[in-house]
C-alpha cells in the first residue's frame, strides 16, 4: 500500500493515538501484538492484505477461479444429495454464503453448532434461510454442562481464546458432517476483506489446545463437543479428500449492501454488533476481551473494512474515540448466570495474570517446525497463504 495509503506521514502518525502508536492506512495499532511498520508507517496487517488480495483477486479472474472451483464441486458431487456443507450460525457472513452457494447451483447441506448460546435473533435467521433457501439443516447439539465446563476451563486459563473452543467445534461439526456424508467440500463464511487477519496472540486454535485446557481446568470429558486436532484435519484432508472453500474471498463484499439483500430476501434481521448472534460472543467482546486484555476487536474489523474501501479512517477513528466498547451490567449478570459463576469468581477471571496459549500443550511447535514447507506451499498456490500469515510469519 506504500505511502499512498494513508493521510498522515510516518511523524505523524505516532501523535494520533495516545499511547500508542497506529498504522497510517487502517486503525491497527501497538494494542496488536508483533505489530510491524514500514518506512511509510504502513503496518504488516496491511501488507498481509495485500498478499490476500493477490491470492484471491477480484475481477474476471476471481469469477473465473470460483467458478472453476464450483464445477469441481459439482463432479464431486454428481449423483449425490449433496455437493457441499456449508455452515450456518444466523450471523451475515454465514448467512450470505448460504446464498452464494445456492445461487450458484449448489446443493448445501446447511450446519449449525448448537453451543447453547445462540440468540432468538440468530436461530429465527437460520430458519428462514433454509427454508426459503430450500436447503436441509443438520444442528449438532452440544451437552450444555460439558460445553459449559470447556467455556469455564478457558476462562480459568485466563487467556485470550475463550470463544476458541466454539470456533473449533465449529470446524470439527462441518468435517464431520461432510465425512458422514461423503461430501469432499465445506463452504467457509469468512472474508479477510471484512473480518481482517487476528494476531496469533488473540485466536490461537488448535485441537491439541483444547485438550490441554480442558485437562488442567475442566472436570468433564468431551464427549459432545466435536474437536479438531492436526491428526485429525490431516485425515479429512488425506483420505475423506474434504477441502475448504472460503467462498467470500473471491469476490466483492460490501457489508451494508448484503445485509440489505439478505433483508429482502431471507427475511434476515441484524442483531446490533459484530457478531452479536452470540450473547457470548457479546460478552466476551465488551466485558473480557477489553479490560482483561486490551483487545478491542472493532480495530480488527474496522481496518479490514477500511483496506476494502468500506469505511475511512476518519469515520473509524471517530467511532472508537467516541464510543468506548459498552459493558451492558445485563449481559453480564445473563452470561455469568448461564455459566453457574458467581461475581466473585468473575472477578478473580479478570484479576488473574493474562497467560497466552504458549503457556499450554499445542500443535505450535509441529507447526512452527514445518514453517517453511508450509511456506513453500502457500506461494505454490497449494494451500491458502493465512496459515502461514496468522500463525508463522
Amino acid at each position: 500500500m506504500g505511502q499512498e495509503a494513508g493521510s498522515l506521514s510516518g511523524e505523524e502518525f505516532l501523535e494520533t493515538a495516545g499511547p500508542y502508536r497506529i498504522c497510517v492506512h487502517c486503525v491497527s495499532d501497538t494494542s496488536f501484538p508483533r505489530i510491524r511498520f514500514d518506512d511509510a508507517g504502513v503496518c504488516n496487517y496491511c501488507q498481509a492484505h495485500d498478499t490476500l488480495e493477490r491470492f484471491y483477486p477480484l475481477g474476471p479472474e476471481g469469477e473465473r477461479r470460483l467458478a472453476a472451483i464450483v464445477e469441481k464441486m459439482k463432479r464431486a458431487g454428481r449423483g449425490a444429495e449433496y455437493d457441499c456443507v456449508a455452515g450456518v450460525s444466523g450471523g451475515r457472513d454465514s448467512t450470505y454464503s448460504l446464498y452464494l452457494t445456492v445461487r450458484l447451483g449448489l446443493r448445501p447441506l446447511a450446519v449449525h453448532f448448537d453451543n447453547g448460546w445462540d440468540s432468538e435473533v440468530a436461530v429465527r435467521n437460520i430458519k428462514n434461510a433454509c427454508t426459503r433457501l430450500q436447503v436441509d439443516l443438520h444442528t449438532h447439539v452440544a451437552d450444555w454442562a460439558e460445553f459449559r465446563d470447556l467455556q469455564i476451563a478457558f476462562l480459568k486459563a485466563s487467556v485470550p481464546e475463550a470463544e476458541v473452543p466454539t470456533d473449533v467445534a465449529i470446524h470439527a461439526a462441518l468435517h464431520e458432517a461432510a465425512a458422514r456424508e461423503g461430501i469432499h467440500y465445506i463452504i467457509l463464511g469468512h472474508s479477510f476483506r471484512t473480518e481482517g487477519i487476528a494476531p496469533i496472540e488473540w485466536t490461537y486454535m488448535d485441537g491439541r489446545y483444547i485438550h490441554s485446557v480442558r485437562n488442567r481446568f475442566g472436570t468433564k470429558p468431551q464427549k459432545t463437543v466435536p474437536n479438531l486436532t492436526a491428526w485429525s484435519l490431516l485425515r479429512y484432508w488425506l483420505l475423506e479428500r474434504i477441502r475448504v472453500v472460503p467462498i467470500l474471498n473471491y469476490g466483492p463484499y460490501r457489508h451494508t449492501e448484503v445485509m440489505r439483500l439478505l433483508e429482502n430476501e431471507l427475511g434476515w434481521q441484524y442483531y446490533g454488533g459484530h457478531h452479536h448472534e452470540s450473547a457470548y460472543t457479546h460478552f466476551c467482546q465488551s466485558a473480557l476481551f477489553a479490560p482483561k486484555f486490551n483487545i478491542d476487536k472493532r480495530r480488527l474489523e474496522y481496518s479490514a473494512l477500511i483496506r476494502s474501501g468500506q469505511v475511512t479512517r476518519d469515520e473509524a477513528l471517530k467511532d472508537l474515540a467516541d464510543n468506548p466498547y459498552p459493558v451492558d451490567p445485563k449481559l453480564v449478570e445473563y452470561c455469568l448466570g448461564k455459566l453457574g459463576l458467581t461475581m466473585d469468581e468473575w472477578r478473580q477471571i479478570l484479576a488473574a495474570p493474562p497467560k497466552s496459549f504458549r503457556d499450554y500443550p499445542t500443535h505450535y511447535p509441529l507447526l512452527r517446525a514445518l514453517r517453511l514447507p508450509i511456506k513453500a506451499a502457500y506461494r505454490l498456490g497449494l494451500v491458502s497463504p493465512i496459515l502461514y500469515l496468522k500463525y508463522l510469519d
